[in-house]
């Protein structure tokens, strides 16, 4: 089979996605908050920035490798993390670590994943980020901080735009339960969706078919037959809000690179910078968090005139032109999330190299039409509004 030809774009690797879940599934993976209007706003905004291309540049020679964290990676995206993430695909974690380990790309775990970073290690690469729910118990989160040091992850990333469980409208109608349990209404779809089951099966025969939050585990062990809504997951009888303090507790405890992930106002950026934070990840948890919060790429050129430091773009990314539009208005690196998922759930384990190619070959296409062989160069091009 020509994965060019049949799965040329995102698009077509998303429909070839949601025929292969179960509907429970696909609303997990799919859904945002609310009305689900920054999720539509994150699109709206990336289509509204256009370029005016530049005639005769001559031949241009692309060099898509971007500078991170004093190192250099091959390519200027990477994969976000994703709660539960081996819920949508079995092994996803696996399968996603392993190929950001073989393309060079940062694997971000989550701490609610379905795998532990004990069970990653094995298929991380140099570039392997762990993302912290940030929990109550100072015990607790040194702990997982010596977890992840131990696996191998060397960047750490605190997510502070989840405060509180939102309300994923859509999600909480499909019935799916945190931990996951197979009612009669759900086994009634996955008995439709024989690939994804027979998958799960054999990935998670000892936990009844489905998975779990491992890494949670030795934490939430009396707690972890607690019925709970989809969206308030057993992390939550872990975590707090975190506030300024924590932040810089988590400075002082990790001696890599850290990440805050979720902010959106510019006015945040010095006392950030102050606390010694690397890189600012602009964010809006892809539309699942708050469903009047702005798309991170209209306060991307805000947030860039205010800091100097790394800033990472995420929320409704969807092709290489996205990222270039990123690039233009200030991002220093992508992250997708859903997108690998999509993938995954399309393609198995082939859906991962094959969404890099589609990333990059997009890219280049589009770099080769403005006139530019490096991302940074996009800056300089003139822009307008398109409506």
């Amino acid at each position: 089979m020509d994965l060019d030809q049949r799965y040329p774009g995102l698009d077509d690797v998303r429909r070839a996605a949601r025929r292969r879940l179960p509907r429970f599934v696909w609303d997990y993976l799919d859904s945002a908050t609310g009305q689900e209007a920054s999720q539509a706003r994150n699109r709206l905004c990336l289509d509204r920035i256009g370029f005016v291309p530049s005639v005769l540049k001559g031949p241009q020679e692309v060099d898509l490798s971007t500078p991170l964290f004093d190192q250099s990676l091959p390519l200027p995206f990477g994969i976000a993390p994703v709660g539960m993430s081996g819920l949508i695909w079995p092994d996803a974690e696996g399968h996603l670590a392993r190929h950001g380990r073989d393309a060079g790309l940062p694997y971000c775990l989550s701490t609610v994943a379905s795998q532990s970073p004990e069970d990653v290690a094995p298929h991380l690469g140099a570039q392997g980020w762990f993302q912290l729910y940030p929990p109550k118990d100072e015990e607790i989160r040194k702990d997982m901080l010596t977890r992840a040091r131990a696996a191998g992850f060397r960047v750490l990333v605190l997510t502070v735009d989840v405060p509180v469980a939102s309300r994923r409208e859509r999600q909480l109608r499909s019935g799916l339960t945190q931990p996951p349990r197979l009612t009669p209404r759900l086994l009634a779809q996955v008995m439709r969706r024989p690939a994804w089951a027979l998958g799960m099966a054999r990935q998670h025969a000892h936990e009844g078919g489905l998975p779990h939050m491992r890494g949670l585990d030795k934490y939430v062990a009396g707690a972890a037959a607690t019925a709970l809504s989809s969206t308030a997951h057993i992390g939550y009888l872990l975590r707090t809000a975190p506030d300024w303090d924590y932040l810089h507790w988590l400075r002082a405890h990790w001696d890599g690179p850290l990440v805050v992930k979720g902010v959106l106002n510019a006015q945040d950026l010095p006392r950030l910078e102050a606390a010694g934070v690397d890189a600012i990840w602009v964010s809006n948890h892809a539309g699942r968090q708050f469903d009047a919060a702005p798309a991170p790429i209209e306060v991307l050129e805000d947030m860039r005139a205010a800091t100097d430091l790394a800033l990472i773009l995420d929320s409704g990314i969807s092709g290489g032109l996205d990222i270039l539009r990123a690039y233009a208005l200030g991002a220093d690196f992508v992250m997708l999330g859903r997108a690998w998922h999509y993938a995954l759930a399309a393609l198995g384990p082939k859906g991962p190299a094959h969404l890099t190619q589609i990333l990059r070959k997009d890219l280049e296409a589009n770099m080769g039409q403005l006139g530019i062989s490096r991302l940074r160069e996009s800056r300089s091009l003139k822009r307008l509004r398109l409506d």
